[in-house]
């Protein structure tokens, strides 16, 4: 199984870029929310350290957003984060017959989630695009973002990291057309 790992700044279009290579897509962002509706171990935890904030099951995301700063990010992420890896080796277990996954995990670098066989690809976005994006988005909160910022590798790192670059304009063929290629290089 080849693991290609999209990365690149918050918002610009993991995701979006992920679904459109047409293989299994672990969204760690998914598995989050879903740890968040149906894990009372997690709750009890978080609960546990945050007994004001996190009152009742499923958690609810506004609730954790309200405690966010730079030490409760890292309680909250050495509590979620356990359960996240516990499903993407669910995920890769389900699909080690395939031929490829995609994992887009935000952190994928940071939290050393990746191996050195992985294909890395970063997705580069217009400033101005990613921008307007977290600003339409119903949990935009400038604090936390600048939180979450601080806490990836820096993206001039991430692009040398990468083995392909996938400029995404918005525009789906334009997307679709450079995964072709890169499809074309795995093939080669």
């Amino acid at each position: 199984m080849i693991r290609i790992g999209l990365i690149g700044e918050i918002a610009a279009g993991k995701t979006f870029v992920g679904k459109c290579f047409g293989f299994p897509v672990f969204n760690a962002d998914l598995e989050v929310k879903k740890i968040y509706k149906t894990n009372r171990k997690c709750f009890k935890k978080l609960n546990k350290k945050f007994p004001k904030n996190i009152k009742k099951f499923p958690i609810i995301k506004n609730e954790l957003r309200k405690i966010v700063n730079k030490k409760n990010i890292k309680i909250i992420s050495k509590i979620v984060h356990p359960y996240v890896r516990v499903q993407l080796k669910k995920f890769l277990k389900k699909n080690k017959s395939k031929k490829y996954v995609v994992l887009d995990i935000p952190l994928l670098i940071e939290n050393k989630l990746n191996n050195k066989s992985d294909i890395l690809i970063y997705i580069k976005t217009p400033k101005k695009v990613i921008l307007k994006r977290l600003k339409n988005r119903a949990s935009y909160n400038k604090k936390i973002l600048n939180i979450l910022k601080k806490k990836q590798t820096n993206m001039k790192k991430k692009l040398k990291l990468a083995n392909f670059i996938i400029y995404n304009n918005l525009n789906k063929k334009n997307v679709l057309n450079q995964i072709k290629q890169i499809k074309k290089e795995f093939n080669d």
